[in-house]
């Protein structure tokens, strides 16, 4: 991916695969194949060259171990904002989210749940795209997933189909 200069580029990611069960479902930890899956998209990430100057991550646990080793497999050094209600949180409090990130922030990587991501990724989506990545993202977005956008305005502008997909990937390690 080639990110323009003048853009802002965010990239919403689903965590990766957990265990069917744990003490709630917010205490749900990654199975092992969810670690291996989140470290090959970190790998993905870092070669394409995103790196998030911020990130909003589900207090989740699966989401926080899927933060984890998407960011030790790209190698970054980023403490993420944890947000309890991104975990119940439905596409329209998500996009809220996003659009209170300051615009000092060039890259911003979320990590959530579905269907709240996958819902969030087509709202997005302003069509210019790769229609290839589109049609592929369209199929599914299963565990894993991430959808990487440009957006051209600042973050509280950011609205349906005001941003253009620039990359699709489902990191299987």
């Amino acid at each position: 991916m080639q990110f323009e200069s003048s853009s802002r580029a965010i990239a919403l990611l689903r965590h990766t695969k957990a265990e069917q069960h744990g003490p709630t479902d917010f205490d749900r930890p990654l199975a092992d194949r969810g670690h291996r899956d989140a470290a090959a998209v970190g790998s993905w990430l870092a070669a394409e060259g995103f790196e998030p100057d911020h990130a909003i991550v589900s207090a989740a646990l699966r989401t926080l171990e899927t933060w984890a080793s998407v960011a030790g497999a790209a190698d970054w050094d980023l403490d993420p904002e944890l947000d309890r209600g991104l975990y119940a949180a439905g596409p329209d409090t998500a996009l809220d989210l996003v659009r209170e990130v300051g615009d000092d922030v060039r890259r911003l990587l979320v990590i959530g749940h579905n269907p709240t991501i996958a819902v969030l990724a087509q709202l997005l989506d302003d069509g210019d795209g790769d229609p290839d990545l589109a049609e592929e993202m369209l199929a599914g977005y299963p565990t894993g997933a991430v959808a990487v956008f440009e957006h051209d305005g600042s973050w509280a502008d950011l609205a349906e189909g005001t941003a253009r997909l620039v990359g699709f990937h489902v990191g299987r390690g």
